[in-house]
């Protein structure tokens, strides 16, 4: 079922990016698996550099482990801290090729939206999607410092910034005179033995 979503996906961005598809053409017939959790897709490079469903007896030559707190960063278009959290284990390579490729591979939405719906309502539509987005990053934040507040300084909930650092100086404090006041009796002891 995902193979049915995830191939065609990934070669409709590999057929807009020739540097992606002559990166990956050094590899053609090598078997890749992508698994996120229980998933595993199996696909193998064609001779064009694009990708296609790989026979379930067919060896790989390199796995990609996803983890599934880095779904939402792909989503959201943080592709290079996403691939941070990806595993890749097998032929150095080709796991090298594949994970560039996975890593600068972008979609150009505006490009596929122009073609159903014009070049300027492509653009406006990207656009008002983009502002949208950055509206909403900017709220969450602020909702995320207003929260934050809300806890620290009306509920005492959390211990808010400068109290926590006020804190580790004082705690920093008394360990160097708890050291120093080490000190001063070990040499008292050593006094009194002579």
């Amino acid at each position: 079922m995902m193979d049915a979503l995830f191939l065609p996906a990934l070669n409709h961005l590999l057929g807009a990016a020739p540097w992606a598809r002559s990166r990956l053409q050094a590899h053609a017939g090598e078997v890749a698996c992508l698994r996120l959790e229980a998933l595993a897709i199996r696909f193998v490079i064609t001779a064009e550099g694009l990708v296609a469903g790989a026979a379930d007896d067919a060896p790989v030559a390199v796995s990609l482990h996803v983890p599934a707190n880095a779904l939402p960063r792909f989503a959201m278009g943080q592709f290079d801290g996403a691939m941070g959290a990806v595993r890749i284990e097998g032929n150095a390579e080709f796991a090298d090729a594949l994970g560039f490729v996975l890593r600068n591979l972008r979609w150009d939405v505006e490009e596929d939206l122009s073609r159903v719906l014009g070049d300027v309502a492509a653009h406006r539509l990207v656009g008002t999607a983009q502002a949208a987005a950055a509206t909403l990053r900017d709220g969450a934040g602020r909702m995320g410092g207003s929260l934050a507040e809300y806890l620290s300084e009306e509920q005492g909930m959390l211990v808010p910034a400068r109290a926590a650092e006020l804190l580790g100086e004082e705690v920093r404090a008394l360990r160097d005179a708890i050291a120093r006041a080490e000190k001063r009796i070990e040499r008292l002891e050593r006094n009194l033995v002579r």
